[in-house]
């Protein structure tokens, strides 16, 4: 792989968010794609492209979800659903990164339900980013310390899953307390 992307030259990367960020719609695993970030680019270089290919795929699977199903959803929606939307379209930002930080909800599925919500496009899309970011560096250096899983990048790498899965789970836990 790695010279497929050195054969790129500088456009590496660019060629890598491309393909990664295609791929997201295509339900592949996300984890993946930013360990592949950091085998290839290392983790300094591939923390940042691996938030960036998660975001732009993130944000395509969204559209297409919205472009797709949103006015079904409308057209069909209970009154208890239409609620739930409201609540969810109110708290665009705020729901969306909850649900990145929550540990166990599926990426993916947020990507593709967000998509029939009232959430604005670029609060989805500053959510995801910003909600993102821990776990990519996670991986992207969890993929780039594979020959050296001791390596402080790697430990780093479990300390913030460690902290991203507590963290979460007493967020969701204070929500569910508060709903």
């Amino acid at each position: 792989m790695r010279g497929w992307v050195d054969g790129y030259g500088i456009a590496g990367p660019l060629v890598f968010i491309a393909v990664s960020a295609l791929l997201t719609p295509a339900l592949f695993p996300g984890p993946l794609l930013a360990g592949a970030s950091g085998l290839l680019f290392g983790t300094w270089l591939g923390t940042p492209i691996s938030i960036v290919s998660a975001t732009l795929g993130a944000t395509l699977a969204f559209a297409l979800s919205r472009w797709l199903a949103h006015d079904a959803v409308e057209d069909l929606q209970s009154a208890r659903v239409r609620a739930l939307r409201a609540f969810i379209g109110r708290r665009g930002f705020l729901s969306v990164l909850y649900a990145r930080i929550v540990p166990g909800v599926p990426y993916n599925l947020v990507n593709y339900a967000a998509g029939l919500t009232p959430i604005a496009l670029r609060s989805f899309a500053a959510a995801t980013a910003l909600g993102c970011a821990p776990r990519a560096f996670a991986y992207t250096a969890l993929g780039g310390s594979l020959d050296d899983i001791g390596s402080p990048e790697a430990i780093a790498a479990f300390a913030v899953l460690i902290v991203m899965a507590a963290a979460g789970l007493v967020v969701a836990r204070r929500d569910l307390r508060a709903g």
